[in-house]
C-alpha cells in the first residue's frame, strides 16, 4: 500500500522536450540549467525521486524542489529567478545630470571631462561615474579624425567606381584597383619572457635601410593580386608593371584601371601606352577618398599580416617578404565583396555633415 501524499505525473510536450535536451547538452555553460533539463527528463520517464537523485547525485529535496517548480511553471520554473540585489545608490536625476554635462558642457580647466572631474563636480565617486558612462557607451576622452575630400567631382567618380564594383558580376570586364605606397624597414624587439608583449621600435630613433616601392593591382573579380616592388617610383616604373598587368589579363576582356591622382599616372608616356591599348579605361579616385579603392583593404591585410611585426634588415629582405605574401594570396584568392550602392554613400555623407556642421554641403 502507497504511502504519503500522490505524486502528480510528469507528462512533456514535444517541444519543451526538444528544449530540455538541447539545454541538457550545453557542455561547458549554463551547467545548473543543464542538470535541471536533465532531472526532469529522467523525472518523465517515470522514475522516483529515490532513482532520479542517485542517478545525478544530488538529493532527494533537490529532485523534489525542481519536479514542483516545473509543474507550477515549466519551462520557465527551470531559470534562475532573478535576485534584488543591493537597492540603488543613485538616482535618476544624478544620472540624468551626469549625462547632460558630459553631452553639453566641458570642464573648466579641459576641453572634456575626466571620471575625476565629473566626479568632483558632481559630488559623486569616480567609479560611479565610470559605471554611468560605461552604460551609456561615453568616451569623453576620446577623438575620432575625419577628412571629407574637397575634389569638385566627388560625386561622379564615387558613382562611377561604386557602379563598376557592383556591375562586376554582370559584364565581362576586369577590374584592376591599383595603389602604390612606399614601404621602409623596422625592427621588432622580442623580449625574453615568452609571456610579455612582442615589441617594435618606432619614433624618431628607427634606422631607415631603404625603401621600397609596392606597385600592385587587385583583380576586384577574382581577389588575385599582380605585384611588383621597385626601388624608385617614377612613370617608367609604373609602364613596366602597366605592362605586366596586359600581359596577365586574357585576351579580349576590357581592363577597367582604378587608380589615384599620383604624378606619375598622368604623364605623357602612361598618356601614349594608354593610347595604344583602348581596351584599358582609367577611372581615378576622388581626392582624398582612397577609401573607395578596394585595394586599399589588401594592403591593411599586408601590413598586419606581414610587415608589422616582422623584422627586415635589408630591402631585398623586405622585398620578399612581400612577395611570399603576394604568393599566399593568389594560391587561394577571396574577393572583397563591395555592398552599399552609390546612393548609400553619398547619404551617409550628407547625414554626417548634417550632424557635424549643420549643413549638408
Amino acid at each position: 500500500m502507497a504511502i504519503g501524499r500522490p505524486i502528480p505525473p510528469l507528462t512533456l510536450a514535444e517541444d519543451e522536450r526538444r528544449a530540455m535536451e538541447r539545454w541538457a547538452r550545453r557542455p561547458k555553460t549554463a551547467q545548473a540549467l543543464a542538470l535541471r533539463s536533465r532531472l526532469i527528463l529522467a523525472c518523465a520517464t517515470g522514475k522516483n525521486k529515490t532513482t532520479v537523485a542517485a542517478e545525478l547525485h544530488v538529493t532527494k529535496a533537490t529532485v523534489g524542489k525542481w519536479r514542483a517548480r516545473f509543474m507550477e511553471r515549466r519551462l520557465d520554473g527551470l531559470l534562475d529567478e532573478p535576485r534584488p540585489g543591493a537597492p540603488q545608490k543613485i538616482s535618476d536625476d544624478q544620472v540624468e545630470r551626469v549625462l547632460t554635462l558630459t553631452l553639453e558642457t566641458m570642464s573648466a580647466d579641459a576641453t572634456h571631462w575626466s571620471t575625476r572631474s565629473m566626479a568632483q563636480h558632481c559630488g559623486l565617486g569616480k567609479s560611479t561615474v565610470s559605471r554611468i558612462w560605461r552604460a551609456f557607451g561615453l568616451q569623453p576622452h576620446r577623438t575620432e579624425t575625419f577628412k571629407l575630400s574637397a575634389d569638385p567631382l566627388f560625386v561622379e567618380k564615387v558613382r562611377d567606381i561604386v557602379g563598376l564594383y557592383l556591375d562586376l558580376l554582370i559584364g565581362p570586364s576586369s577590374c584592376a584597383s591599383m595603389k602604390r605606397p612606399r614601404y621602409k624597414h623596422w625592427t621588432v624587439l622580442v623580449p625574453c619572457c615568452r609571456c610579455g608583449p612582442a615589441r617594435r621600435s618606432g619614433g624618431h630613433d628607427y634606422v631607415r635601410h631603404g625603401t621600397t616601392s609596392l606597385f600592385a593591382a587587385l583583380d576586384a573579380r577574382t581577389g588575385a593580386v599582380i605585384g611588383l616592388c621597385h626601388r624608385r617610383h617614377r612613370s617608367t616604373e609604373f609602364r613596366k608593371f602597366l605592362d605586366t598587368i596586359d600581359a596577365a589579363v586574357p585576351k579580349g576582356l576590357d581592363v577597367h584601371l582604378i587608380m589615384d591622382n599620383y604624378g606619375t599616372h598622368k604623364t605623357a608616356l602612361i598618356h601614349r601606352w594608354l593610347a595604344k591599348r583602348p581596351h584599358f579605361h582609367v577611372h581615378f579616385t576622388p581626392t582624398s577618398a582612397s577609401w573607395v579603392n578596394l585595394v586599399e583593404r589588401w594592403f591593411g591585410l599586408l601590413t598586419d599580416r606581414q610587415l608589422l611585426r616582422s623584422a627586415h634588415r635589408s630591402t631585398s629582405e623586405l622585398e620578399a617578404a612581400i612577395y611570399h605574401y603576394l604568393d599566399v594570396t593568389n594560391q587561394h584568392p577571396k574577393p572583397f565583396i563591395w555592398t552599399k550602392t552609390a546612393d548609400e554613400i553619398l547619404a551617409s555623407i550628407a547625414r554626417f555633415c548634417l550632424r557635424t556642421s549643420g549643413t549638408g554641403d
